[in-house]
């Protein structure tokens, strides 16, 4: 099925990078200026920021299903709205906000700790040069952009394989919402297992690319 090009398994997998790519877009643009914010500035209250944000790196998927439904419902905060870029519930567009918060935590986590692990005393020559907060803090990001690389990685394994989430406000909808995960605890349950395994494999094979792409990173870190 995966050599032949099965219209089904396409279709899942195109969905599945669509839906997951377009949250880990967002989630690297929240997450990697804060990251940046929170690795290279003291505040009141960066304590608890990072709290939370490491607390978010272990939130369980299903909580944030919950949460996510709860707000988009009809009877929720932003359903009651019904502006009409707020997305739908069992719609692409809410995956994509489930799979956003997921993600988000880990890309300004691991963003934040590649930064804070850069020479602190090159962000100082860098000032003491004449360039600005802004052009010193975009030095450092370039300085540690293998660990930014790394955490965008992060990110989009934690999105890709994830299940309850989606599950909860996409629906499973055949043609509509129906991505790696969901399709294959799907086809389990009904007994289809040559589909099951098909996208099974291209979920290994997409976990084990991010995992080679992240040794490699680290590797030449080493390297340099």
């Amino acid at each position: 099925m995966i050599t032949a090009r099965d219209p089904a398994v396409v279709e899942i997998v195109l969905l599945s990078l669509r839906v997951s790519g377009v949250a880990l877009f967002f989630s690297a643009m929240i997450g990697i200026p804060l990251g940046a914010l929170l690795g290279l500035t003291r505040f009141i209250g960066r304590r608890l920021v990072v709290a939370l944000l490491y607390t978010g790196m272990g939130f369980p998927p299903v909580v944030v299903g919950l949460f996510v439904y709860m707000m988009l419902s009809r009877s929720g905060p932003l359903g009651r709205l019904a502006w009409s870029w707020i997305p739908s519930l069992f719609t692409p567009g809410a995956m994509v906000v489930a799979q956003c918060i997921i993600s988000f935590p880990l890309v300004a986590g691991f963003t934040m700790a590649a930064v804070m692990g850069v020479d602190p005393q090159l962000r100082q020559q860098v000032l003491a040069l004449g360039a600005t907060p802004w052009q010193a803090a975009l030095t450092l990001l370039i300085e540690a952009r293998l660990g930014v690389l790394v955490s965008i990685i992060a990110g989009f394994g934690s999105i890709i394989s994830e299940v309850g989430a989606v599950m909860m406000v996409g629906g499973n909808i055949e043609h509509s919402t129906r991505v790696l995960t969901t399709a294959i605890v799907l086809e389990t349950n009904k007994g289809q297992f040559s589909l099951a395994i098909a996208l099974g494999v291209i979920l290994l094979g997409m976990a084990f690319l991010a995992n080679v792409l992240v040794l490699r990173l680290q590797g030449r870190a080493l390297d340099e």
